[in-house]
């Protein structure tokens, strides 16, 4: 499993071919390590890529032209070897597409591509989808970046906090057994900020639909290190750690999400799901800036 590695004169930047996977961020000024190390006995991953679905789906399946499929929470992006089609000093693109095994459980033709480019202390990840087949392709796509919290010896994971630059509150829906449910809650946040607390992630992800945020950051109130990571338009987020856990935080802009507790199973029906026609384009894009 190939490493590839991006950089310039603030940061370097790793990302495995497993999974097109970022695997490290590091700010060649302070030695910083923003992406969480993947400790197996915690949670063995840095920052998956979800294709073709976005969280759960009901009983793990899904109903498409009358046959049944199953599919794995997140999709099976994460858990696949992609190939490097274009390398620079600061841009690297991944490719996967479909295959024999993709096909027994997802049965649609693609091309998706992940792409890592640098600029300054910034590091856009693009998200690119093109149908090859003359049938419609039905996907959801989303991000999944675990950032190191505290990301100094010397901090706690409670001296960190949630700013949202616009947001004077939000509303997220509550999970069962990562099912989205009617359930919904305000969230009231204080000069636009929330404290970080595992408490806060008692009962699962904070997930948030119809494109409430635009920007979050993930900061220090020691240092003032951390992260912000900036996607316009994205209708559905989540920020999740996993239960009673310290030491990092994702925060997840989707194009797509989880089913609902009471989803029919029908894909072409399916809640955030993104119909692309034969032979076009789906494009997205977020930046994470580092400081």
């Amino acid at each position: 499993m190939p490493v590839f590695e991006i950089q310039n004169n603030l940061l370097s930047v790793k990302v495995n071919s497993f999974g097109a996977e970022l695997c490290s961020v590091v700010s060649k000024e302070t030695d910083i390590e923003y992406i969480w190390q993947a400790n197996e006995s915690i949670w063995a991953r840095h920052a998956p890529n979800l294709f073709p679905i976005v969280g759960k789906l009901k009983s793990g399946e899904f109903q498409y032209q009358s046959k049944t499929y199953q599919l794995p929470q997140h999709g099976f992006a994460r858990d696949n070897e992609f190939i490097c089609v274009e390398q620079t000093d600061d841009y690297v693109l991944f490719e996967l597409t479909a295959s024999d095994q993709t096909l027994v459980n997802y049965p649609f033709h693609f091309s998706f591509q992940v792409g890592y480019k640098l600029i300054d202390n910034k590091v856009i990840t693009s998200y690119s989808v093109f149908n090859p087949d003359h049938c419609d392709l039905y996907f959801s796509v989303g991000a999944h970046p675990a950032f190191n919290c505290p990301l100094q010896k010397d901090e706690l994971f409670e001296d960190y906090e949630l700013v949202f630059p616009s947001k004077d509150n939000f509303t997220i829906n509550t999970l069962n057994d990562g099912l989205i449910t009617s359930q919904t809650k305000n969230i009231e946040l204080k000069n636009h900020k929330l404290k970080v607390t595992k408490q806060l992630f008692d009962n699962d992800a904070l997930v948030l639909m119809n494109s409430q945020i635009d920007e979050v950051k993930l900061v220090s109130t020691k240092s003032k290190h951390g992260v912000s990571l900036i996607s316009k338009d994205w209708p559905f987020y989540g920020i999740w750690t996993k239960k009673n856990t310290d030491q990092f935080v994702c925060l997840e802009p989707w194009q797509g999400i989880a089913d609902s507790d009471d989803a029919n199973g029908d894909f072409a029906q399916k809640t955030g799901i993104i119909k692309l026609k034969s032979e076009e384009n789906y494009h997205c894009s977020f930046d994470v800036v580092f400081f």
